[in-house]
């Protein structure tokens, strides 16, 4: 007998649960693209991503995954050859440094391992760069794969007067953490539908400031990745370099309004802080006496809002179990030393208390079946955090 039968409980890093009010705004017919109502109500999707990212930046949205953004930003940042500077803390921000060697930008690399990147050393290298050959820093505000979040003003406070362009992969975090593009100084913000926008993937987005627009178009840019053309469109089909996405526009429009209109932006980020540390203080209890369950991110200011990553001995043999017996996915543990010995709980986008309380449920559930051994007490700690005042 399987208890998994039921509403399943998605608990992986992206795609992240998409409401059910956002399912059905997408599941239309799709009307005249060239007409005018979806033309404007495009534009309407462009301003409220305006909005979610903190910005007045320009905007160039495209039909793709993460991956697709960071080719977009990187075929308008660069020409072959020129170096860029990558701070990383996990795999997604080691793959972003690939794909940009692939494409022909010299990328060094200030790996931090599994620790989140340190405005001193940053600030130590721009400074040996005096010539100012360093045309962009690198950076993922949460890499999803360790759960490390960057101090994002941080890192453009000790960027001070080089010239290097600040960019930004936020899309394991927009719409989960804090991110005040303009206020922080973020010259490129690369994010996707997938994760805090609680959309389907397929869409992913890149907003540019005025500075990097002053770079221009560069012998990487072909017509297709150009976002002068998407952000200055005129034409709905110029937005998306073609025919437009129209079910993900109409699901946009529909997850913008719950997170930005309705939930409130402070309030959402509070939410996810607050899954968080539900999440941390379970994995918390698990570990007390030697068990081997830890948080792989040992500080909390370093942790992430939307994604949790774990040390659990038989991490495997748990994520089949609770899957197979409760109807719970867990995250692989990508990156980890131990990939079998690792696994990430994900609180992003559509997830609320008892989304969380029923995979830490089943993991405890799974520990027991299984004879993982683990401390006490990890869903009493994490309803003790839930239930203090919002």
């Amino acid at each position: 007998m399987s208890l998994a039968a039921g509403r399943p409980v998605i608990a992986i890093p992206g795609p992240s649960p998409v409401p059910d009010r956002v399912l059905r705004a997408g599941h239309r017919a799709s009307p005249d693209i060239y007409g005018e109502e979806l033309a404007e109500l495009n534009l309407s999707v462009m301003a409220q991503l305006k909005r979610l990212a903190g910005t007045q930046a320009h905007l160039a949205p495209y039909i793709g995954n993460g991956h697709a953004a960071w080719e977009a930003a990187g075929a308008n940042l660069f020409n072959p050859g020129d170096q860029a500077l990558a701070l990383t803390s996990g795999h997604f921000g080691r793959s972003w440094a690939q794909q940009m060697e692939q494409m022909g930008v010299a990328v060094e690399r200030l790996d931090f391992g599994s620790l989140p990147p340190d405005p001193d050393m940053l600030a130590a290298r721009l400074a040996q760069d005096a010539a100012g050959a360093i045309k962009a820093v690198m950076v993922c505000q949460i890499d999803t794969a360790t759960g490390i979040m960057a101090d994002i003003p941080a890192l453009r406070d000790a960027m001070g007067d080089h010239p290097a362009l600040l960019v930004v992969d936020a899309i394991a975090s927009l719409g989960c953490a804090p991110m005040m593009m303009d206020d922080w100084g973020v010259d490129v913000l690369i994010a996707a539908s997938q994760k805090g926008m609680m959309c389907p993937p397929g869409t992913c987005f890149v907003w540019y400031s005025d500075k990097a627009a002053a770079r221009g178009r560069t012998r990487l840019t072909t017509p297709y990745w150009d976002w002068h053309a998407r952000a200055n469109a005129e034409a709905l089909w110029r937005f998306w370099g073609g025919t437009p996405p129209v079910q993900q526009i109409f699901g946009l429009e529909e997850a913008l309004r719950m997170i930005l209109d309705e939930e409130g932006l402070f309030a959402v980020w509070a939410r996810h802080a607050a899954l968080a540390r539900a999440v941390w203080a379970a994995a918390d209890e698990w570990g007390q006496g030697g068990t081997g369950i830890r948080l792989s991110v040992d500080d909390p200011a370093a942790r992430a809002s939307s994604v949790t990553a774990m040390v659990v001995p038989g991490a495997d043999a748990l994520r089949a179990w609770t899957m197979a017996h409760c109807g719970v996915t867990l995250g692989v543990g990508l990156g980890a030393e131990q990939p079998e010995n690792a696994l990430r709980v994900a609180h992003m986008g559509h997830a609320n208390a008892g989304m969380i309380l029923a995979a830490l449920g089943a993991m405890q559930a799974g520990m027991t079946a299984l004879g993982i051994p683990h401390g006490p007490g990890g869903l009493d700690a994490a309803a003790r955090v839930l239930a203090e005042p919002a």
